[in-house]
């Protein structure tokens, strides 16, 4: 998400470049780029106004130190204020004294409440928390059973009397469950609606008396935009929330959601939906989330993304066979399948610095592209996928592997080659030295990456141990293969 907007914001930066300082006359057009573009990505208008009047009166005459250009203080302050509107700090989950956290989930049908209790569930199992879920939505059909599901799914104790009790009975029951057993956390997922209604918000009034929670989140649906404030404003007014999870943000969400709720509530929001797998929930982080509107990437969370899935012995043994280039496809396929736990391609690519202009079609290209890399790799023998060299002198064993991963043998020819290449670069790169990336897989399609390196480094890739396959084999067409990802 945040595509759109963060290309709007960089058309803002335009008129300020090559400037002496930032002035009244300068910044009007900006600020106008940043009033279009946020109101483009469905923020409400108050909450545009209040931020566009920030923005101005930090950004008119704030000094410029030497080596800083205009444009650029321009984007610090545009990036403080968005930190500064979407909450400042981080904002933890509230622990009571006394356990069990009570956390009641409330919002509109459709906007992923049973999924985001699940979701929050794990994320608190992870914690070393021990959670219990309460399913109190007795009027959706088959709500109760699919937290049952997930529950089961995760590892997680789902309790319910099922859709015959009242849901304040439920939920209080639930309370008595979580003391009597030991539970430290209590989630009790609640009935949605279509709409506000007034039955509605009484009976979340009643929950609430009932278990007395120390959190009430608001699940909000990240594509509804604006009308997230009017939805936030009736459920802070009448229930009173302490919190939000904002959910489908891997969708085409315009971001609007994200910079109307702390604005117009006082509160914060605390987690984030990036995906439908149970995994995906994120502790939410204004300044990271600024950094990623403003194209600036989101290194931290890929970081600990990568420290969730990865053991430090397994980085250390990878290290090594790098260094010596012994990294093999079975290697290759360990890594392609972390990557998937990790999340899409296109939604890790987009977390580094610099690579949020990458095309999503090129994108899915190089998805598939590794699809089909893996299907050649299945269809190697276990001797093959340990010792590539094995498959650059038999044109025979790489024949085989076309047919059975359903492709011609050029393409097997043009994997094989480009991989020794990737492990003579790899194998300089953890000596030391800075080789051109002309052949590195999945590197060839991006913006500065191509056929002839990066900028600043000399182009050609030198090829590494096995040089490949034969010449004679090497087809006059070329194929895509690692490289034009």
């Amino acid at each position: 998400m945040f595509d759109e907007l963060s290309a709007r914001f960089e058309d803002a930066v335009k008129g300020l470049r090559g400037q002496d300082q930032i002035s009244d006359t300068n910044v009007d057009g900006a600020l106008k780029d940043v009033r279009r573009a946020l109101l483009e990505a469905d923020v409400s208008l108050p909450v545009v106004k209040d931020f566009v009047a920030e923005v101005r009166e930090k950004a008119v005459g704030a000094e410029v130190v030497r080596g800083v250009s205009p444009d650029q203080k321009f984007i610090q302050v545009v990036h403080d204020q968005l930190v500064e509107v979407m909450g400042g700090d981080n904002a933890p989950l509230a622990q009571a004294e006394q356990a069990p956290t009570v956390v009641l989930m409330a919002g509109l049908q459709g906007a992923g409440k049973t999924t985001a209790t699940a979701k929050l569930g794990l994320h608190l199992k992870d914690q070393g928390r021990r959670a219990l879920m309460v399913g109190a939505d007795v009027y959706r059909p088959a709500a109760i059973d699919q937290l049952k599901t997930l529950g089961a799914q995760i590892g997680v104790e789902v309790f319910s009397l099922g859709a015959d009790a009242k849901p304040e009975d439920i939920a209080a029951a639930g309370l008595a469950k979580a003391r009597q057993e030991g539970f430290d956390t209590l989630l009790v997922d609640t009935a949605g609606r279509l709409q506000i209604d007034t039955d509605m918000m009484e009976e979340m009034v009643r929950i609430r008396t009932a278990v007395q929670p120390d959190e009430v989140l608001l699940v909000v649906d990240s594509m509804i935009g604006q009308e997230a404030a009017d939805l936030t404003r009736a459920f802070h007014d009448q229930v009173g929330i302490t919190g939000a999870v904002l959910t489908k943000l891997d969708g085409d969400s315009r971001g609007g959601a994200a910079l109307s709720i702390r604005k117009v509530s006082g509160q914060p929001i605390k987690f984030i939906g990036t995906g439908e797998k149970v995994e995906a929930l994120q502790p939410f982080h204004p300044e990271r989330m600024a950094s990623r509107i403003l194209g600036m990437g989101d290194v931290l969370t890929l970081v600990e993304k990568a420290q969730k899935e990865v053991e430090l012995a397994d980085v250390e043994q990878m290290q090594k066979k790098l260094q010596e280039a012994t990294f093999d496809f079975s290697d290759f396929v360990k890594q392609m399948r972390l990557i998937k736990r990790m999340g899409s391609l296109g939604g890790l690519m987009k977390m580094i610095p610099g690579m949020n202009k990458i095309d999503d079609g090129m994108l899915k290209q190089g998805e598939q592209q590794l699809k089909k890399i893996e299907a050649m790799i299945g269809s190697m023998t276990q001797q093959e996928r340990e010792n590539p060299d094995l498959l650059a002198g038999e044109p025979s064993r790489r024949r085989r592997i076309a047919r059975g991963s359903g492709h011609q043998p050029a393409d097997v020819d043009k994997v094989l080659a480009d991989f020794q290449k990737m492990r003579g670069f790899m194998q300089q790169m953890s000596q030391g030295q800075m080789p051109g990336m002309g052949g590195m897989p999945g590197m060839g399609g991006f913006p500065g990456m191509g056929g002839g390196g990066m900028p600043g480094m000399p182009g050609g890739m030198p090829a590494g141990r096995g040089g490949g396959p034969p010449r004679r084999q090497r087809p006059v067409k070329k194929k895509k293969g690692f490289g034009d990802l």
